[in-house]
């Protein structure tokens, strides 16, 4: 590696700034022609500024330096969410800068522990979270994010549990105090958070749950909810045609036009729960139409309203609950009862597909096609086919003006090994 492409680090308040180049440019151009191992150097994708597709590619960089009270993981796998879509567009809150390695979630092998960690092991099998950075050959990550994985787990199951499974918990149990006999509306229930919610439901007795979700994907996951409509249907009359007082928990992550039916369908003492804005991400790059249009159908809340009809708001990050707002303690004891779970077969990550890091283009349109049922899993140990390797580490000379190959059916015909 050529000097002027050494690295440096870059910490801002409170998160993990990745590793920016002296010169962006020829970071850009790193070389993606397979090279002799170098111990010093390691795989990973880069999202080189926001936009579209064209802005990630697989690239050599340096391994990252182990710190006091951090572990150091040889990834095996890394999950892949909808916040990573957005975070590809910069369609987030204070984005962090660019370049920059993406994801939050992953599961691998213990390979150093850093001074001051306690409870691990080198050769640990564990899953973790980090802020940024997860999709890559190797990570370090503060221990308080790190959770030892069950036996019987596979590594890429293991990648689609702590950012989908915890989400689930804290909404339903943390947040709603879901109970015996009561109701829920999820949306998205194909998803990974659609399938942990479900899961989570069938763990409490008599709970009647409600999902949207593409006709597509309706006979794979009819049997794990209790009603099931089409995403586009009117759901709100199906809902009050068999419930009439409406329900006790909304959770929704597509916000938009669906807060104010949400809202509409709550009981008294009902709650609903923002915990995503997918409604806001349309084509493959930032839209400020999109985003201008799902603010503006978000219905407007009146405090008082809410007082007269005995109804709760509330919204829930996982990310920001972590990495800004200190509560590693909470999410350890919910991967707990979570992992016990796990353990008495009441709960089973789904996994979608597993995709090799060079292919992170096509599975990253899988999600904004809504094509997934369960996880989408990045396998770092996963050969990839010769055209996803080509579109992955060839810099686009479309630059941020490339088209958004919708209509490309041989592209999304290139599927890889589906579970």
């Amino acid at each position: 590696m050529a000097k002027d492409g050494t690295e440096t680090a870059e910490e801002t308040e409170k998160m993990i700034e990745p590793e920016v180049c002296k010169e962006e440019k020829d970071l850009c151009a790193l070389p993606l022609v397979p090279t002799p191992a170098d111990p010093q150097l390691m795989r990973a994708v880069m999202l080189s500024g926001f936009g579209g597709l064209n802005k990630l590619r697989v690239a050599k960089r340096v391994l990252p330096v182990l710190q006091e009270g951090e572990v150091k993981i040889r990834v095996k796998a890394c999950g892949l969410n909808f916040i990573d879509l957005m975070v590809r567009q910069g369609n987030i809150d204070n984005p962090p800068k660019t370049p920059l390695l993406p994801g939050f979630e992953l599961s691998g092998i213990v390979e150093t522990l850093g001074d001051g960690v306690k409870g691990f092991e080198i050769g640990d099998r564990v899953m973790a979270f980090v802020n940024y950075n997860a999709w890559a050959e190797v990570v370090c990550t503060p221990v308080e994010f790190v959770y030892k994985i069950p036996e019987d787990m596979s590594f890429a199951e293991a990648a689609a549990f702590p950012m989908n499974f915890v989400t689930a918990y804290m909404m339903l149990f943390e947040v709603a105090n879901l109970r015996e006999g009561m109701s829920v509306l999820v949306h998205s229930a194909g998803g990974g958070v659609g399938q942990a919610v479900a899961q989570l439901c069938s763990t409490v007795p008599r709970v009647t749950v409600f999902g949207t979700a593409s006709s597509f994907k309706h006979e794979a996951i009819k049997d794990s909810l209790t009603h099931l409509f089409d995403r586009n249907a009117d759901y709100v009359q199906e809902v009050k045609r068999i419930m009439p007082d409406g329900v006790d928990i909304v959770l929704d992550c597509l916000c938009g036009e669906n807060t104010g039916k949400g809202l509409g369908l709550l009981k008294p003492l009902g709650t609903y729960i923002l915990y995503g804005s997918s409604n806001m991400v349309t084509g493959e790059t930032k839209s400020f139409f999109s985003f201008a249009k799902s603010w503006w159908q978000v219905e407007k809340v009146n405090p008082i309203k809410l007082y007269e009809e005995n109804k709760v708001i509330a919204g829930f990050s996982l990310l920001n609950l972590l990495f800004k707002q200190g509560r590693a303690a909470l999410i350890q004891g919910v991967m707990d009862k979570l992992l016990t779970l796990y353990s008495e077969k009441k709960i089973k990550p789904r996994v979608d597909s597993l995709w090799a890091l060079e292919e992170v283009k096509e599975a990253m349109q899988r999600i904004h096609d809504r094509g997934n049922i369960g996880k989408l899993i990045l396998d770092v140990e996963k050969t990839p086919t010769p055209l996803m390797a080509n579109d992955s580490t060839e810099t686009s000379e479309a630059g941020e003006e490339e088209e958004d190959h919708e209509g490309d059916t041989e592209n999304k015909e290139r599927m890889p090994f589906i579970q």
